[in-house]
């Protein structure tokens, strides 16, 4: 891999508790505030079973998942989201001045060999299952994904390099910024190695800096890693993920009401204004929607509440609203629509959504311009098109960009090009695309709940099977396709 390249001197696997995406934090802030003691399970898929990790590289993930007890932050780290992040209040600081993880009891994995001739070639399917406190468990999501990818093209795919990794990032930011995309990179969960989006990062930065050169409209708002926002003194971009909602609703059994609950407790958390990108598809978006344009409890009405959206055993209940302080903010009353300052698109059709989304607007009477993030299947010509059909409609967009940068050789969120950038690899032997690992870990229970998520997609449901179609009879939940979301294809 690379020759050119000099990597012996970079960090193997997981160093630091920042080499995580932002929303890991965010949440982990939220559920020390209101679920402290919630027991929950993860479960790990492999959606490319054809691309198999050996004998060797699941030893070295073992290895390297051992080696997460030794992490810890560090003051510098400290400091900095004490400086980046001020929505992080001094109760959470210290949690994580403390934090210690505990992979050995708290991570189960296992090697099912194939065909077990014993050789370290073997290759086999790799379970991997985490179980413990939400509080804790909540940050091994991203480590533990990343580290699967780095094992399999470290031992399992060796034919491709670091060679024109930077220039392509480079290439791809510039072609972005020229059309007046605003993007972040969120590569992290399926990036080769460290090196990888290091370098994919560098690139990025250098589009950048060309592209305020030359007065472009398009910029790179951040990265949704946090380690490497610090790094290359950029924002770190990220509010919250599809395993809020979900944990929500499987806590309370109440999928009614789970998405108003959860935004409930979000803005209770950080206030108004604050990480206001709201995820619309967890329960499907028509769901969500009728939990969106509901008025927010205020200080003057949460007195005499409605105990659908409070949480049974919450640690405390939501304060409505409040600022980062503490103290009290907006009294009008006013719906989470109002309150949150746009949507992101996770999955089906991006055009239907701008046009179901620009509807339901206009008719709760919203006018104030608002943010819709992409950030689901994206690439740069993607990218071009749904900015243009966003801008058309009165939003204005951003993307997340993930594989496209960091694991096709060359990210995804607010403009978030995920893969995007992190994945855009190719055989040195006979130049045909080096695929990246479509790998996911999701929240699979919680208090002894199974825990779901539905989407606008049926390829990206996700759960147990029978609360799956439950959920579905109760919220009349009608079956959408989009065949560009189709998971056993995307990255």
């Amino acid at each position: 891999m690379a020759p050119s390249e000099d990597v012996t001197g970079l960090p193997d696997g997981i160093f630091s508790i920042l080499d995580t995406d932002l929303y890991k934090l965010t949440m982990q802030c939220a559920i020390l505030k209101y679920l402290p003691d919630v027991h929950v399970t993860y479960a790990f898929t492999n959606r490319t079973p054809d691309m198999r990790l050996n004998r060797s590289a699941f030893h070295w993930l073992q290895e390297q998942i051992t080696k997460l007890a030794n992490v810890a932050i560090t003051k510098d780290e400290l400091n900095y989201l004490k400086s980046t992040c001020p929505y992080f209040n001094s109760t959470y600081l210290r949690f994580l001045e403390s934090c210690r993880l505990q992979p050995s009891k708290q991570i189960h994995v296992a090697f099912t060999p194939i065909k077990d001739t014993g050789s370290l070639d073997d290759v086999g399917d790799v379970h991997i299952e985490v179980a413990g406190r939400w509080l804790d468990t909540i940050l091994y999501e991203i480590p533990l994904l990343a580290l699967t990818s780095e094992a399999y093209f470290k031992f399992c795919d060796q034919d491709w390099s670091y060679d024109d990794q930077e220039e392509r990032a480079y290439s791809k930011g510039r072609k972005l910024m020229a059309s007046g995309c605003v993007f972040s990179e969120f590569g992290s969960r399926r990036r080769r190695d460290y090196h990888t989006q290091d370098l994919v990062i560098r690139g990025l930065k250098r589009a950048a800096a060309d592209g305020q050169g030359k007065g472009w409209k398009g910029r790179l708002s951040g990265t949704s890693n946090v380690h490497f926002a610090m790094k290359y003194g950029i924002l770190p971009i990220g509010t919250v993920a599809h395993e809020w909602f979900m944990g929500i609703a499987s806590i309370t059994n109440d999928y009614e009401h789970a998405n108003e609950t959860a935004l409930r407790y979000w803005v209770g958390c950080f206030g108004e204004g604050v990480l206001g990108i709201a995820l619309t598809d967890t329960f499907g978006t028509s769901t969500f929607l009728k939990a969106f344009k509901r008025t927010m409890p205020t200080p003057a009405n949460s007195v005499v509440d409605d105990e659908r959206t409070l949480i049974p055993g919450a640690a405390s209940p939501p304060l409505s609203p409040v600022d980062v302080n503490g103290s009290i903010g907006n009294t009008e009353e006013r719906s989470y629509a109002q309150i949150f300052q746009g949507v992101r698109q996770d999955s089906g059709n991006p055009i239907e959504y701008i046009s179901i989304m620009r509807d339901f607007y206009d008719q709760e009477g919203i006018q104030e311009k608002k943010t819709i993030v992409f950030s689901d299947s994206l690439d740069v010509e993607r990218c071009i098109e749904y900015k243009q059909a966003a801008e058309e409609a009165g939003f204005a967009p951003t993307f997340g960009v993930g594989t496209f940068l960091t694991s096709q050789s060359l990210l995804r969120f607010s403009e978030f090009l995920a893969n995007e950038f992190t994945d855009d690899f190719y055989h040195q032997s006979n130049g045909e695309k080096s695929a990246p690992l479509n790998i996911v870990i999701k929240l699979s229970s919680a208090n002894n709940h199974p825990a779901i998520k539905i989407s606008d997609n049926i390829g990206k449901n996700t759960g147990d099977s029978k609360t799956v179609h439950k959920v579905k009879e109760t919220l009349g939940y009608v079956e959408r396709q989009w065949a560009k979301g189709d998971e056993s294809t995307r990255w």
